[in-house]
């Protein structure tokens, strides 16, 4: 058969939830386009099913994840950067086709959310010093700040800047300690899909990252209220649907990252590390008052 007459195999696209590819619960898809409209793929519609599964798959994976020593989180995020960087050509087209990009333009994207991974892999062993330490007290007794990660974190990624956008907010909720559920771009989610594909070849523990494409209001909804998700990032939200999710996540308490402007093609700072991590502060007597101590 010549290449004139060959037909080239479609990627099917999936989910990405707990280590594994499945197609969404509801047996939906709905069409991705390019900026000029013409048909890309079909992605999975995740359901409200999906969201409640990617949680379950987030909680599972938090305590071996956040057990991790920083050190090694280190090396798995640079892991992700290694492969990546393999899969560099499959990510230029896709960015480009999402975001209308020439090539020279998504491959600066691409390069820099590979550059991003490995930004905040080299964190992973150093935020605890840069929030944590000694702290003065009048009293003799040591007393000690350390950070701990705040648990499972839902992530609606940026709708535009679908792929350094997307990574820009990914990386540093997993740098910490914590899992992830990460709504895609809803209007381009094709390069997170693909990234699913390249956290699972790396050496990420299934379930730190959970990715669902779909409608953002309607996956983002029972996950804001899911009791057994502890923050949420609003990153791609948009003003009302901000409100909406945060009126929801009050009940349990939730972290909020409000919705602000940023500039992904920044070097970012720790704001999006330290928004996801509690302090520990222990208490430990000194001098004759004997050897037991106290955290809270």
């Amino acid at each position: 058969m010549s290449d004139a007459t060959r037909l080239s195999v479609l990627k099917t696209y999936k989910l990405y939830v707990g280590g594994k590819f499945p197609r969404s619960e509801s047996g939906r898809v709905y069409e991705v386009t390019d900026s000029q409209g013409n048909w890309l793929a079909n992605a999975p519609l995740s359901s409200r099913k999906d969201a409640r599964d990617a949680v379950v798959a987030a909680r599972k994976a938090f305590g071996g994840w956040s057990g991790a020593t920083a050190y090694n989180r280190g090396q798995v995020l640079y892991r992700v950067a290694e492969m990546l960087e393999g899969r560099r050509g499959q990510f230029v087209r896709e960015v480009a086709a999402a975001e209308g990009l020439s090539k020279s333009k998504a491959a600066a994207q691409v390069d820099a959310a590979i550059d991003r991974w490995v930004w905040y892999a080299g964190w992973t062993d150093k935020i605890a010093q840069v929030v944590g330490g000694a702290n003065p007290v009048a009293g003799p007794y040591f007393n000690l700040s350390s950070p701990e990660p705040t648990g499972v974190v839902a992530v609606l990624a940026p709708q535009e800047s679908s792929f350094l956008g997307l990574v820009s907010v990914i990386a540093p909720v997993i740098a910490t300690g914590n899992t992830a559920i990460v709504i895609a771009s809803e209007k381009s989610p094709l390069p997170a899909l693909s990234l699913g594909e390249v956290l699972a070849t790396s050496d990420l523990p299934g379930g730190v990252v959970n990715v669902l494409s779909g409608r953002t209001a309607e996956i983002a909804a029972p996950l804001a209220a899911h009791q057994d998700v502890n923050a949420i990032d609003l990153a791609g939200a948009d003003e009302a649907l901000a409100k909406e999710l945060e009126i929801a996540a009050a009940d349990n308490l939730k972290r909020v990252l409000r919705p602000q402007p940023v500039d992904y093609s920044a070097t970012p700072g720790t704001e999006r590390m330290t928004a996801f991590l509690e302090t520990k502060t222990v208490w430990h007597p000194t001098g004759s008052l004997g050897a037991s101590g106290s955290a809270y």
